[in-house]
């Protein structure tokens, strides 16, 4: 069976799925809209401020409907967080401090997190620089948050539990809100003062419901990832407990200052706009995400998650054991990327990555995961990411000439 052969069958086989992904981005939709309601969204949002930002109507406004949108109290989205693990480290600096212990409860965090955290190299400020301790959860042999021993896993000095809901690049089931309300349960049973904080990276708009509605106290992202709708131009929000929020305000300006300065430097329109696309925007990756299962796994490579398994994350894991089919797959997907199809990804050292990264990503946002992307850490069992795309059917052609890159396993 040639590739287009093989991707038509696939194609038709995921009708039904597409329908189902079509009624979630509905009522995704209808939260962005009510909410854009209620707070009387009006083109007089769209002006911009510049220095200081100081009373920025825009931006504030921008941020109450976020905040409503994700079901916090508060929230703080702006293009001055550069990067969703900038965002994520504010959250972390702002609430932890000195003899506080910070929990990962889903195994090793991100790779990103790690020089945060102090698990990787030295003198440059990380929490454990701080006094802060790190301790985390193992998973279990079948890549699960390990229920058992999160029954005792809470101390008094836990001041945060770190829940990352995406899988990362480790190949585990992502986490569903349902798992991250039993989470939260659990840790609320032993100290009721921890700090329940999701990494909700590739998560936002996946589900009906975002944590904070099943009791998560802080959540923190990305916006060129989902909730930017591939028209934020950057930034990163932090959402939950006004107090907390912030905290978090205060480590990305100053105590003091915290999220009453910030301006938006004209990108209010593009911040509101890319929100309303957003649902529709993650459901044609959701899409995306199902149609490459379904052909790998034809093609026999293990993929997670499998064939038409319900998402809760735009990540789809493609195992390919080589070095070789890594970096051809990469380089078939960069050559119908509409940004850079000429270029040549390479293997190369990536800020913040312990590993040398290969990556596709002809993005017209720089780095942009909503846009369709491919990357993978140059180490065994050599594994490849595939997020985001703006419309299922340019997934679809591009996956075209990764079969015939890497071919069957």
């Amino acid at each position: 069976m040639n590739s287009s052969e093989l991707l038509s069958e696939a194609e038709k086989a995921m009708f039904p799925i597409f329908s189902g992904i079509d009624a979630r981005v509905k009522q995704n939709l209808q939260k962005v809209l009510g909410a854009c309601r209620d707070h009387r969204l009006g083109a007089h949002h769209f002006a911009t401020t510049s220095g200081y930002g100081h009373d920025d109507l825009g931006r504030d406004t921008f941020e109450r409907i976020f905040a409503q949108v994700m079901g916090a109290e508060a929230a703080i989205a702006r293009t001055q967080f550069v990067s969703g693990t900038h965002a994520i480290a504010c959250a972390l600096f702002g609430v932890l401090r000195p003899g506080d212990e910070l929990l990962a409860i889903a195994g090793h965090p991100y790779d990103t997190l790690e020089e945060v955290i102090g698990l990787r190299g030295s003198g440059r400020g990380s929490l454990l620089e701080f006094g802060i301790s790190y301790r985390q959860l193992e998973l279990t042999a079948t890549g699960q948050v390990d229920w058992e021993a999160l029954e005792s896993a809470v101390w008094g000095k836990t001041r945060v539990a770190l829940i990352q809901r995406s899988c990362g690049y480790s190949w585990r089931p992502s986490l569903a809100i349902a798992d991250i309300a039993k989470i939260v349960r659990r840790v609320r049973a032993q100290n009721p003062s921890t700090i329940c904080f999701v990494d909700n990276c590739y998560g936002e708009f996946v589900e009906s419901l975002e944590p904070p509605a099943v009791g998560a106290n802080l959540i923190a992202g990305s916006l060129i990832k989902n909730p930017g709708g591939t028209l934020a131009p950057a930034g990163g929000y932090v959402a939950g407990n006004p107090e907390l929020v912030e905290a978090a305000a205060c480590r990305l300006t100053a105590p003091g200052i915290g999220s009453s300065s910030g301006p938006s430097l004209g990108t209010n329109r593009l911040l509101f706009q890319g929100l309303f696309l957003a649902p529709q925007m993650v459901g044609e990756a959701l899409k995306g995400a199902h149609l490459i299962a379904s052909v790998f796994d034809r093609l026999g490579y293990r993929v997670n998650p499998l064939p038409e398994t319900p998402r809760c994350d735009t990540i789809q894991a493609i195992r390919l054991n080589s070095a070789d089919k890594l970096v051809a797959f990469c380089r078939a997907l960069q050559q119908y990327s509409p940004v850079g199809s000429y270029l040549d990804p390479v293997p190369a050292p990536m800020p913040g990555y312990s590993s040398k990264l290969v990556m596709a990503g002809g993005t017209f946002i720089d780095g942009s995961t909503a846009e369709f992307s491919a990357d993978a850490p140059l180490r065994e069992p050599y594994t490849v990411f595939c997020q985001g795309g703006t419309h299922w059917t340019h997934v679809a052609i591009a996956l075209a000439a990764a079969i015939e890159a890497v071919g069957p396993a």
